[in-house]
């Protein structure tokens, strides 16, 4: 727990409040900005990314960069006002930062409140600014469900399994030239004799943004450099036509020359195995 946190904050409070109302969840840059929520009742954001639809709570993802407690919500609170003042004006022992003279929104808080239980990143999924409502906020269990997320990994996970398809899942990989190498986390890894397959699997709400289409390109086009054939399906595929993505997988499996002899079942480093069998 945080240094400073007053053990006067309650855990799992449920006060009278309407099921839809909006929450706004944040995301907390570093270790001090925590404790400026919890002990200052205020959080910040750089106003080119401040969210113009209103909201009446707001919720603060932990990353993993908090260690084993992170890559959580833990903490919310209800809203009490919002402003807009230069970062040296908020962090005034900060007023060196090359960041100082630009416009945030202060956004301020009735006391903070600890969740029942924690909302994990269990995927992991990257977060960045996202809305809810405060009944799934007091209800879910994970980011999937909090935001209304089909679980396409896990359908994808089954299929493969059912298929017989050894996959390393979260796999990181590193291409390019030497000093100038990109790491990228893939949904799931297969191994061939005549090359290596990468399997993307988008739901509709994370992969629908201008943004987010960029990185999804930029990261194809490196691992395709690479020597990785990507394959990418989306939401809609994989819930109304996964015998057909599985069909496209094994299609291209058999080109590449079927699952390779040296495949993950032979690796010292490898943990979660979409197998008959978990390798340990």
């Amino acid at each position: 727990m945080c240094a400073g946190v007053s053990s006067r904050r309650k855990r799992g409070v449920r006060f009278s409040m309407p099921p839809d109302k909006t929450v706004l969840v944040g995301v907390l840059k570093r270790r001090r900005d925590l404790k400026i929520f919890l002990d200052e009742r205020w959080y910040r954001m750089p106003v080119r990314y401040a969210p113009k639809r209103p909201f009446g709570y707001l919720a603060l993802y932990e990353p993993a960069f908090f260690g084993p407690e992170g890559k959580r919500i833990l903490w919310y609170a209800r809203v009490l006002g919002r402003g807009t003042f230069s970062r040296k004006t908020l962090l005034p022992a900060e007023a060196d930062d090359p960041r100082a003279d630009e416009a945030y929104v202060k956004i301020s808080v009735a006391p903070p409140r600890l969740l029942s239980h924690p909302i994990r990143n269990a995927a992991p999924r990257r977060v960045c600014f996202g809305f809810t409502t405060i009944g799934k906020l007091l209800t879910a269990k994970n980011l999937l469900e909090l935001f209304d997320i089909p679980p396409t990994e896990d359908v994808m996970r089954r299929a493969l399994r059912e298929a017989g398809i050894p996959a390393e899942v979260q796999k990181w990989v590193a291409v390019g030239k030497k000093g100038r190498k990109k790491r990228f986390r893939l949904d799931f890894a297969v191994r061939c004799e005549k090359g290596n397959i990468a399997i993307e699997c988008d739901n509709r709400k994370a992969h629908k943004g201008k943004r987010q289409r960029e990185r999804d390109r930029a990261k194809d086009a490196a691992l395709r450099e690479g020597g990785w054939e990507v394959l990418r399906f989306s939401e809609h595929d994989l819930m109304l036509a996964l015998p057909e993505c599985l069909a496209r997988l094994q299609s291209v499996i058999g080109a590449k020359g079927g699952i390779g002899s040296t495949t993950f079942l032979h690796s010292q480093e490898c943990r979660n195995v979409v197998a008959g069998e978990r390798v340990k």
